[in-house]
């Protein structure tokens, strides 16, 4: 019987998994990945794609008001199916938030469980579908250990000062700091980077672009700094999530306009960022086909702001040698890529054009004394080595 390790990223409405066949070392790519999409609804949809990237499966559901339970039974029941002479030995979790307790993934129990429990009130919009995740596998597979991974994990190296508000210290005590998330992202890439770059273990400065979007510093590959902070609005403008913003613009919201907390939480995630600047899409390929003023400055003060943070960064990191960039927009977007790369020109990079039209893994010029490379991330993969590690299978 063939063995995996089933990978979950569980979120509100919809949940993406992957299984990797059990291997020494595991391959990047997964035997079977795909996502289930209007969790909550009556028209809940599992889809579904092999190795070759054929899709093998396309069904709603059934059910009404389809919980995450009933989500991942379906999936299993699918999969049991469709992979006859399977065993999942494992199954990995995204975890958001690991609080200060948690610097590395860990196999869940009820003491665990109950830990990220608590956690819900420092991610409220994710943690707690994470959590539904873990208790839904439990049980459809009580015999199968679970790994909680953090996202939060790999920015625990920062330095004490990077993590602090100036805020009152007993705040601080209470949790209320920069934790920082897209960790697996991060670690990938951490690991990948020497593969491509002889400046791996140097200052290396990670952007993740993507619908949600950040940025990190890393030295000898671990974190010294990034842009997400307490919560995942800080930092870089995303598909609708605000970023970089005055708090006293909250304030000034709530007196003068009676808004409410929800009402804030709706504007500042799911209102702002590349949606609510240009009116149009929070999709950046369609922006960047828009001849439209506001896509045009949606599009200018999302490159501002990560060239803005690129130069910070990198006096976090005491220069810089290597600039990679991942997720969706990042790996894709060469126009993005374009447009920072030309702002960041003072700190030394310089980007070959043909290569970055090409989408080439080194985009930068013969010339550049820094390294730019475009690096596609693999949480899932990252999930699924963390668990095989932990569990020594």
């Amino acid at each position: 019987m063939k063995q995996g390790i089933l990978t979950i990223n569980a979120g509100s409405s919809s949940i993406k998994f992957a299984l990797f066949p059990l291997a020494h070392p595991i391959s990047p790519e997964a035997e079977v990945s795909g996502q289930i999409d209007g969790i909550g609804t009556n028209a809940t949809k599992l889809v579904a794609k092999n190795r070759a990237g054929e899709r093998i499966a396309d069904q709603l559901i059934a059910g009404e008001a389809v919980s995450h339970t009933v989500a991942l039974d379906a999936m299993l029941q699918w999969f049991l199916e469709a992979y006859t002479g399977w065993q999942i030995v494992s199954v990995g979790h995204r975890v958001v938030h690991g609080g200060d307790r948690y610097a590395q993934p860990i196999v869940v129990d009820d003491t665990v469980l109950g830990h990220l429990e608590s956690f819900i009130p420092l991610a409220p919009l994710h943690e707690p579908h994470n959590v539904a995740g873990i208790k839904a596998l439990q049980a459809l597979l009580p015999e199968v250990p679970q790994v909680a991974c953090f996202d939060t994990a790999f920015h625990r190296s920062q330095p004490d000062v990077a993590q602090l508000f100036g805020l009152p210290r007993a705040l601080t005590a209470e949790g209320i700091k920069r934790y920082g998330f897209h960790g697996l992202s991060y670690e990938y890439i951490a690991r990948t980077l020497p593969q491509h770059s002889h400046r791996a273990d140097g200052r290396v400065i990670v952007a993740h672009l993507g619908n949600g979007a950040s940025m990190a510093a890393m030295v000898n590959r671990k974190c010294v700094g990034t842009t997400l902070g307490f919560s995942t609005i800080d930092g870089l403008m995303m598909g609708t999530r605000c970023g970089n913003l005055d708090p006293g613009v909250i304030l000034h919201l709530m007196e003068t306009k009676g808004l409410t907390v929800k009402d804030m939480t709706r504007i500042l995630y799911k209102e702002s960022g590349l949606l609510g600047v240009s009116g149009i899409s929070q999709d950046m390929r369609t922006l960047l086909a828009s001849n439209k003023t506001e896509a045009r400055e949606a599009v200018e003060l999302f490159c501002y702001r990560i060239a803005r943070e690129l130069g910070s960064l990198a006096a976090a990191a005491g220069g810089v040698d290597a600039v990679v960039f991942t997720g969706g927009i990042g790996e894709h977007a060469a126009e993005v890529r374009r447009r920072v790369c030309l702002q960041s020109e003072w700190l030394g990079i310089r980007v070959n054009p043909e290569a970055n039209a090409r989408h080439d893994i080194v985009i930068s010029a013969g010339n550049s004394p820094v390294d730019v490379l475009v690096i596609p991330t693999n949480e899932e993969w990252m999930m699924a080595h963390h668990a095989q590690t932990l569990l020594a299978l």
